[in-house]
């Protein structure tokens, strides 16, 4: 039996580790792209049963007819099921967020608690480290994707794009080029096709494995300082004490801020709402209540912080 192409072999290595020890039933999300496809084709030679997923946004002429392309070639790799979901892309944050807003959904409500493995290749990992200092986000975003985020699997995190797109070649598939993969007026395609090719030149090659791996640096020590804050975060109905956060280090109590502000109901937490709650606990001099997304105030009373809905 002929071995296969040194890049089939790579996608099925990466799929074959993150599946190590999972049920027996996956779901994979196909968009049509090189990196999907290699994943789908990637997973059904190692998986029991697989099942596709193709979403389409509805966002450009013939985009049913794409879908069903896509999902015409994963029936013909064999996979148990194919689904294709047509959604709604609306909502606040402009075109890319609300189309993955939309996406996401739909790809959990047609898995359940089932993995489903998603094609974010090692380029669009370092895309996403350098789009998060360039926001100054912080650490948490540019640390990047993770390989197993819940019941979302990547297994591509360390696997070039191209390895995906030689890896379609020698399998006879046939990659969709998505036109708004080469639009200027996104800000991730400028990234791909403007900047991370100049920092390739300047520091002369390997930005983009670099990148990555910065990444996959920062989600360990991440995950160390989550634990510790585990361990301060004690909520009561009384609300938090501050006497056992005041001590801890900022970076593990603004953790345990974050979580308790988020299991109170406020939605996408920036570092400054953090900062700014933080001031009831280190710079407390009886000043008013701090004001947090989700129509929600932090206040201070008593030693004890207590989050609730503005009388406003």
């Amino acid at each position: 039996m002929s071995r296969p192409h040194p890049a089939v072999a790579e996608t099925r290595v990466a799929v074959r580790a993150l599946l190590d020890g999972c049920g027996d039933r996956v779901f994979v999300a196909v968009s049509g792209g090189a990196d999907s496809l290699a994943l789908a084709a990637a997973t059904r030679h190692v998986a029991d049963r697989v099942e596709g997923l193709v979403v389409d946004h509805g966002l450009q002429a013939g985009s049913a007819e794409v879908a069903a392309r896509a999902a015409d070639q994963l029936e013909h790799l064999g996979l148990d099921a194919v689904h294709v979901l047509p959604v709604v892309v609306e909502g606040r944050g402009g075109v890319e967020a609300a189309a993955r807003r939309a996406r996401y959904a739909a790809l959990r409500a047609a898995a359940g608690d089932d993995l489903v493995l998603l094609g974010h290749t090692r380029d669009d990992q370092a895309e996403t480290v350098l789009l998060g200092l360039g926001r100054g986000s912080g650490p948490r975003s540019i640390a990047g994707m993770r390989a197993r985020d819940g019941s979302w699997g990547r297994p591509f995190l360390g696997v070039a794009r191209a390895t995906t797109e030689l890896a379609c070649a020698a399998q006879g598939l046939t990659p969709w080029q998505d036109p708004h993969n080469s639009d200027p007026r996104f800000t991730r395609v400028r990234l791909r096709h403007e900047v991370l090719p100049l920092l390739e030149e300047v520091l002369q090659g390997g930005v983009a494995g670099a990148l990555a791996r910065t990444g996959a640096q920062l989600q360990d020590d991440l995950a160390a300082l989550d634990e510790l804050a585990a361990d301060l975060y004690t909520p009561s109905p009384d609300g938090l004490a501050v006497d056992r956060l005041a001590g801890a280090p900022a970076a593990l109590r603004r953790r345990v801020l974050r979580r308790w502000l988020t299991d109170a109901g406020a939605p996408e937490l920036t570092d400054a709402h953090l900062r700014a709650v933080d001031t009831l606990i280190t710079r407390w001099r009886g000043q008013r209540g701090i004001a947090v997304p989700g129509g929600l105030v932090a206040r201070r009373a008593r030693g004890r912080l207590t989050c609730d809905r503005s009388e406003s």
